[in-house]
């Protein structure tokens, strides 16, 4: 994209999310600093959510520290300690005599023992907290139970049960639920006024029911549409996004399994998988999104429950083929 991301330029303030439960509950931890569990899925605006909280409670944005824990964890010993946020408390010869493990740990204890910048408290965010191998967090709960009056751990997850029951229990839990195509809708439409973006309603309708409940990736499409085409219009929206990625081939594959032609349609899934490189998720989403948009499939609902338990195994890891040709040979029945 040519300018700034609007994901980062209307980045939201806690008034403006779309979720009034998630407002309501981040309103009431504005004056009562708990720690703070964000649990739903991608794109639903856990991130967003946090940084409007923070904005609101610090009057330094230094007093906000973020830790994508995938990017942390999965980063050299190097990587860490040059950080320029760790760097300060990292001397050579830590570097030198301790282990990534220990390393990590030390950094969990710094970040928190320093004192705010302003204000009684600092916010540190943790995020994508599923990937914190159990030892972390056994070391992660030592820290926060140090650090009580000082430090505000806020932790965002998609899968709330892989956090040590310690933890949860420091922690109030908010439920970030994916916002709906109305709630995204609005959100484009204060977005694209603010532009001078020509749009109408049926092209915003269309970006929105793109992302499935995704707030980022909607943003992005708009984005995106407006960029290529000056306007977000039903057509404009479908020229830019309906004719990127793989629709046609999804709308191909779904429609063979609910003929009864489950070999072609595990062949297309196969290409989508390999050729195409997506994965298992990845495909799930653009089944529901083009059966949605394209009115293709069964009904919403039954769509919706098969695709919930197939969700659920690819969660597992195990296979991506075998789970989404279950579905397709569910779609057959």
């Amino acid at each position: 994209m040519d300018g700034p991301l609007w994901t980062d330029e209307y980045a939201p303030d806690l008034a403006d999310l779309p979720q009034p439960d998630v407002r309501d509950a981040l309103a009431r931890a504005v004056s009562e600093p708990l720690n703070l569990v964000l649990h739903g899925p991608p794109g639903s605006g856990k991130t967003a959510a946090v940084r409007a909280l923070a904005e609101k409670t610090h009057a330094d944005e230094g007093d906000l520290v973020e830790l994508n824990v995938a990017d942390f964890f999965g980063r050299t010993k190097k990587e860490v300690s040059e950080d320029p946020r760790f760097s300060s408390f990292i001397t050579p010869k830590r570097r030198r005599n301790s282990s990534k493990a220990d390393l990590i740990k030390h950094v969990l204890t710094e970040t928190a023992g320093y004192a705010p910048v302003t204000g009684e408290y600092k916010t540190i965010l943790l995020d994508n907290a599923e990937a914190v191998r159990e030892d972390f967090q056994q070391a992660l709960r030592r820290v926060m139970e140090r650090n009580y009056r000082t430090a505000q751990f806020v932790i965002t997850t998609r899968q709330p049960s892989k956090l040590i029951p310690p933890i949860s229990s420091r922690c109030f839990s908010i439920a970030v639920r994916a916002p709906t195509t109305d709630e995204i809708v609005e959100v484009l439409e204060s977005i694209v006024e603010a532009e001078g973006v020509e749009y109408d309603e049926n092209g915003l309708k269309y970006v929105a029911g793109y992302a499935d409940g995704d707030l980022r990736a909607a943003i992005l499409g708009a984005q995106t549409t407006a960029e290529e085409t000056g306007e977000i219009t039903m057509d404009a929206a479908y020229d830019a996004l309906g004719s990127v990625g793989t629709d046609d081939t999804i709308e191909e594959m779904v429609t063979a399994a609910e003929n009864g032609e489950f070999t072609d349609a595990r062949k297309t899934l196969d290409d989508l998988l390999v050729e195409e490189g997506l994965s298992g998720g990845e495909v799930l989403h653009d089944v529901l999104r083009v059966a949605r948009s394209r009115s293709v499939g069964p009904s919403a609902p039954e769509l919706h429950r098969l695709a919930g338990e197939i969700d659920m195994d690819l969660a597992e890891g195990t296979n991506d083929r075998l789970h989404l040709s279950h579905l397709l040979a569910e779609l057959g029945r």
